[in-house]
């Protein structure tokens, strides 16, 4: 079925659109894979916990969850930083197996704790924009993935900064490298770590208000933008932010079009062939990293 050129090119800019912020996902994911060299497992469920958090924010305070961008991410990076800091790093004894285990395990707790709290009920909030849209030429974008698309990108620039021209991120990059080293110059690796996990659950609670005003909550829709951020992941290479955020606008892309050729319900069916591709053709991602 061929479709008229301005419905492909709408379809591929609302896939760029929300390709950022499957990349924000992503992001958080392959940073904590690049510093700590582990899969978070417990990252679908905290995305969930954050959905949540921006839900309660709405219905008990009245807050916009683009105005619970900032409180959340710091409530979100302080949470990342304990839980990593009391909880996975003392539980795990310096054992990477073991720390992929306690993050399945908080993941479990964590998924639990909101079917019992939520029930299994799927909930949703009314923002008098979220079905906004605006008209550019021949092309209508959704005005809260256009929002997303900002934030992204400003994100991604304020850790490029953070990353290059702060002592953090030298330290955070210095024990990616090389940890023992790293200590070894007098570099907090315990400190780093905890750090590094507080700002991928960060990315987290930003990517959860950006969602929240389209999209539902339940107590597993985590799982379902992790699926898609380990692809993001694969196709960028582990342990590369510029392959989440790239590799997240390509994928969105591929799901959109798919979406508009298969319908709907098949629309993710060409991310996974990607997947599939990518593991075949090159597994150490587009850049480089090895997955």
């Amino acid at each position: 079925m061929g479709y008229p050129p301005e419905i492909l090119l709408e379809a591929v800019a609302n896939g760029l659109l929300m390709g950022a912020v499957y990349g924000l996902v992503a992001l958080g994911l392959t940073l904590v894979y690049g510093v700590l060299h582990i899969i978070n497992f417990a990252h679908g469920a905290l995305l969930t916990l954050a959905m949540y958090a921006a839900f309660v924010a709405h219905g008990a305070f009245g807050l916009d969850p683009y105005a619970a961008i900032i409180p959340l991410a710091g409530v979100f990076f302080v949470l990342g930083y304990l839980v990593q800091r009391l909880v996975i790093g003392p539980a795990s004894r310096g054992d990477d197996s073991n720390m992929l285990l306690v993050t399945l395990g908080l993941s479990i707790i964590i998924e639990n704790a909101m079917l019992a709290i939520f029930r299994s009920d799927t909930m949703t909030i009314r923002l008098p924009y979220a079905m906004s849209m605006v008209e550019l030429g021949d092309v209508l974008l959704s005005v809260p993935r256009l929002i997303g698309f900002g934030v992204t990108l400003l994100l991604a620039a304020l850790l490029f900064l953070l990353m290059t021209r702060t002592d953090t991120g030298r330290a955070i990059r210095a024990v990616a490298k090389e940890r023992t080293g790293a200590a070894l110059v007098g570099i907090d690796v315990a400190h780093i770590y905890a750090v590094t996990f507080g700002i991928g659950t960060a990315c987290l609670a930003i990517a959860a208000c950006l969602l929240l005003p389209s999209f539902y909550v339940s107590p597993r829709v985590g799982n379902a933008f992790v699926l898609v951020a380990f692809t993001i992941v694969v196709l960028g290479g582990m342990g590369s932010v510029t392959g989440a955020l790239l590799g997240g606008l390509f994928i969105g892309v591929v799901e959109s079009l798919s979406g508009l050729y298969f319908g709907d319900s098949l629309g993710q069916i060409g991310i996974f062939l990607i997947f599939i591709l990518v593991l075949l053709l090159r597994p150490t991602g587009l850049f480089g990293a090895r997955a």
